[in-house]
């Protein structure tokens, strides 16, 4: 009986057919990797089917399940881990690539250290060839290399939730029932779930993933309603959050724990909102015009409602920002974003010079 493969790598796809053999070459020409792909076709209407069925008849390594009808990544995900075998895990999207010696990185640190949570560097990838690395990059550097809990770094919390950029362990998450939800901002819950609980996490501070950034019609590049959903997620992690940490709320970790989440939450309201936009900024709101003003007045009675006792606000812009939010200030907020986003333009323009 041939020996269970190392990592599971899961694809769902839908809609993808420019990206999707990119996308297979990067995992499969990987040289020496012990792995499984699990393709899922969410009843995607291109080609990816097709391409899918074409490369798994050449390489044994792939594994295709087609679905009847289209339930959106949450749900395609969950029917690939229903059929892993590896002993980690990785989400993997269908129009982003693994870089170059992804595999060969990973590896020896899953089999040195044998983590609940693997959180990988990466670098985003923009139209045109341009790339930037990963915001968080310092982060993942400070991750000891014998590993950590959130709890000793509070501040890994601030790293993207995206499920791509973490492997996780597959007993792990199935011993904690963590299932994707249907919709966007579906990763929100399971990362926060498994950085919560890990009693091991550690890292590789080197980009293993190339995000595809600003691809039309993906999700989270189309402004629509449906991102409103970003705080019925941050709900049941603040929920999760205070089920955990009750034994010992009263201890500075669990202080410092919950003055981290809250703040990982109001900011990422605040990137999804983001009210300024056009042809010479980096990126238009994710929320529909109509829907601003009651978008903000959410995110500010999210803030009064989960605020920290004691909690102070950060210092420098993202602070200003928070105390707007806290105040229900969303005329103030809405003249402010165009200077900040200027000034972040002007810091990245000099560093790259």
């Amino acid at each position: 009986m041939p020996a269970a493969p190392a990592i599971s790598i899961i694809l769902p796809v839908y809609g993808v057919a420019g990206y999707l053999t990119a996308c297979l070459d990067s995992i499969l020409l990987q040289p020496g990797a012990e792995i499984e792909v699990i393709a899922v076709d969410d009843a995607s209407p291109d080609r990816c089917g097709q391409i899918l069925d074409e490369r798994a008849a050449a390489d044994p390594r792939l594994r295709v399940l087609h679905l009847d009808r289209n339930g959106g990544p949450g749900p395609a995900r969950n029917a690939g881990l229903g059929l892993a075998a590896g002993e980690y895990v990785w989400f993997v999207d269908g129009d982003d690539r693994l870089a170059d010696g992804a595999l060969a990185a990973i590896m020896p640190r899953l089999a040195e250290v044998r983590p609940d949570v693997l959180l990988i560097d990466y670098e985003s990838c923009y139209p045109g060839g341009r790339t930037e690395p990963s915001p968080g990059r310092d982060l993942l550097r400070g991750v000891p290399p014998a590993g950590c809990t959130l709890a000793d770094r509070p501040q890994l919390i601030d790293l993207t939730m995206t499920s791509w950029s973490k492997l996780l362990r597959r007993d792990f998450i199935c011993q904690l029932g963590l299932r994707f939800g249907p919709g966007i901002h579906e990763d929100v819950l399971v990362t926060c779930s498994a950085l919560l609980a890990a009693r091991l996490i550690t890292a590789v501070p080197r980009p293993c993933y190339r995000y595809c950034r600003d691809r039309r019609g993906s999700f989270m590049a189309t402004s629509s309603a449906a991102h409103w959903a970003i705080f019925s997620s941050y709900e049941q992690v603040f929920a999760l959050a205070t089920r955990q940490l009750a034994p010992c709320q009263d201890t500075a970790a669990a202080r410092a724990l919950e003055a981290a989440i809250f703040e990982r939450a109001i900011w990422h309201y605040c990137t999804v909102l983001q009210t300024s936009g056009g042809p010479r900024l980096r990126r238009r709101s994710l929320v529909p015009a109509a829907d601003r003003r009651r978008f903000f007045a959410r995110m500010h009675e999210d803030f009064l409602r989960y605020r920290p006792a004691g909690y102070r606000p950060p210092p420098g812009a993202r602070g200003v920002k928070f105390r707007l939010v806290e105040r229900g200030a969303y005329r103030a907020y809405w003249l402010l974003e165009p200077l900040n986003e200027a000034r972040v333009g002007l810091a990245r323009l000099l560093a790259r010079h």
